[in-house]
């Protein structure tokens, strides 16, 4: 983003009674809330061609005596593009652009930067592994990061897999049904395999294709079906009368 500070733009156009702060007065931490930033991104600076005397012109246009931020568009740069040429002096720009460089990037640098860290890669692999044979393994890692719940891993070209796709496509109905009441995502795979018929045919009539789609490692919706045994029988046969007989895909090789 590009992001203007124009205290001396109040005075020039209108607003004799702003009176810019110094830059020791601009340092103040209460400072950056009580003044107007004006932020268009680079991309629409560019596209509209944009000169710093019609972004500044533009920002007088908006807001008037506006004393919160206020945040632009596209589309508000278009509306307003032409009527904001020639309000600004390059000087002005220049002593504007310097001081944000002192006082509003940092601050919005740091607010980019207060995101979680990501969840520890081996721990997600463990994960998804032992949700292939070990419920209780699955409880007690859980237990100690719930946030592990819809982890995804990629064994490699794209094959994600879930523990509750590993649940899934392994016919391991407890391991699924816990995941599930812990409020895990469910998808049409494990609706399968735990053989809920009508959910599962409803979806296939609102979207066709799903019938054609793959789950982890390639398997299909028939493998299952067959996996979910006498709960999801019905399904074997209703996905072979329409065609699907495959039971794995060599789609990730």
């Amino acid at each position: 983003f590009m992001v203007f500070y124009i205290p001396a733009a109040f005075q020039r156009y209108g607003f004799p009674n702003f009176d810019p702060p110094d830059i020791a007065d601009a340092r103040r931490p209460d400072f950056y809330e009580k003044n107007v930033i004006l932020s268009v991104t680079c991309r629409e600076v560019s596209k509209y061609r944009c000169t710093e005397r019609v972004i500044f012109g533009l920002f007088l246009v908006l807001i008037g005596k506006r004393e919160q931020p206020l945040h632009l568009n596209a589309v508000s740069v278009k509306q307003f593009i032409r009527k904001s040429s020639g309000m600004i002096s390059r000087r002005t720009f220049i002593q504007g652009s310097v001081l944000v460089g002192t006082i509003a990037l940092p601050q919005l640098a740091a607010k980019t930067s207060e995101r979680p860290p990501s969840l520890d890669r081996g721990l997600v692999n463990e994960f998804v592994k032992v949700a292939h044979t070990d419920l209780s393994a699955v409880q007690s890692m859980l237990d100690e990061q719930p946030h592990l719940l819809n982890a995804s891993w990629d064994w490699g070209n794209g094959d994600f897999e879930t523990a509750m796709g590993a649940a899934g496509h392994m016919g391991l109905k407890d391991t699924a049904l816990y995941l599930l009441d812990k409020g895990a995502r469910a998808d049409i795979f494990v609706l399968t395999m735990l053989g809920k018929t009508d959910l599962v045919k409803g979806m296939l009539d609102l979207y066709p294709n799903l019938l054609e789609s793959y789950g982890p490692h390639g398997f299909t919706l028939l493998h299952h079906a067959k996996q979910g045994g006498e709960d999801a029988a019905g399904l074997v046969e209703f996905f072979q009368s329409k065609g699907l007989n495959d039971m794995h895909r060599k789609i990730f090789q």
